[in-house]
């Protein structure tokens, strides 16, 4: 399997520094949140803007204090699995549902008692989860009209970093250094504790494995049932920033961003690593790997920059 080498656009953002960076369901679009409060869409292989939205009332922010400190990224953001609406988080408390052709809020959700540090959509985006510095993880219904989240999972001892789901699982990382998966079908909860404050979590594509980053500078690949430590992955610099983790589109690399500027990525059964990105001066923000495809986004600062394998070509270039 091949990975990200080579830088095939840099997208200059315009919105401070950028926070968050995703892919949408299909990787043909991405979006970006800034320090400036905005949210904008891309179409990153083209290096092309497409809209900007604004309506969070507060900066969008994405440092996390060192450990033991109750906060995390604020400013994450989703797309629907149709690609016609928009789910964000932010300083100001809110959840907001966005509208993707005309660029408006159509809902905000309110009742979290901090700022919210990471959202996602159900696959048929009719709920929206959220998880906040207030230690909970709420659960918004788009398509009725009451303010009230339709569940809280409240097991969490300290702020919420991370929030994946799959069909029926809900996976958290907390800066208590627990790593949390609910099962919804079964209605349990298993719990497994890393030590350190956890960063980011996801689920591997084949959904048997969790991976978590934290803050002892270690990613953690964990058996989903029993909890099993089956790998453990170091070499990068985590130890004061909320940082990304991720699973290549094969699940046969799992990377993490760093605090020196390089992304890192390494084996995921040798153990060995198998690239280290030099990518730009400082922490690297974000990242989000393409579903399908070995390509790359990473933030870093004002910027947004997109890797593909060596033997890729860009429309246009000669052989």
């Amino acid at each position: 399997p091949e990975l990200p080498r080579q830088r095939v656009q840099t997208l200059q953002c315009g919105q401070g520094a950028v926070r968050a960076a995703r892919f949408n369901a299909d990787g043909n679009y991405c979006l970006t949140c800034g320090s400036d409060k905005t949210l904008k869409l891309w179409n990153p292989h083209k290096g092309t803007a497409l809209r900007t939205y604004q309506g969070h009332g507060y900066e969008l922010r994405g440092a996390l204090p060192a450990p033991g400190s109750p906060a995390a990224l604020t400013g994450p953001l989703r797309r629907s699995f149709d690609n016609s609406q928009i789910c964000s988080g932010g300083a100001d408390k809110s959840v907001a549902l966005w509208d993707v052709t005309t660029g408006q809020v159509v809902r905000k959700y309110r009742g979290h008692a901090g700022k919210v540090n990471c959202v996602q959509f159900n696959e048929e985006a009719t709920v929206i989860v959220s998880g906040s510095i207030d230690s909970t993880v709420r659960c918004w219904d788009c398509r009725s009209r009451r303010p009230d989240p339709v569940q809280v999972l409240d097991e969490a001892k300290d702020g919420i970093s991370s929030v994946k789901l799959s069909a029926h699982e809900i996976l958290t990382g907390s800066v208590d250094g627990r790593v949390r998966r609910y099962d919804l079908r079964l209605g349990q909860l298993c719990s497994d504790y890393i030590g350190s404050p956890i960063t980011s979590v996801c689920f591997s594509k084949d959904g048997q494995c969790v991976l978590a980053a934290s803050l002892d500078s270690t990613l953690r690949l964990l058996d989903k049932d029993t909890g099993e430590l089956l790998g453990e992955y170091t070499g990068h610099r985590s130890t004061t920033y909320r940082l990304d983790c991720v699973l290549n589109e094969l699940d046969t690399h799992v990377g993490c961003a760093s605090e020196d500027g390089h992304v890192y990525f390494w084996d995921l059964l040798e153990g060995s690593l198998a690239l280290s990105l030099p990518v730009g001066q400082g922490v690297v923000q974000s990242l989000a790997f393409h579903p399908r495809l070995p390509c790359l986004l990473v933030a870093t600062q004002g910027q947004v920059t997109l890797w593909r394998e060596d033997a890729f070509r860009p429309e246009g270039d000669p052989d």
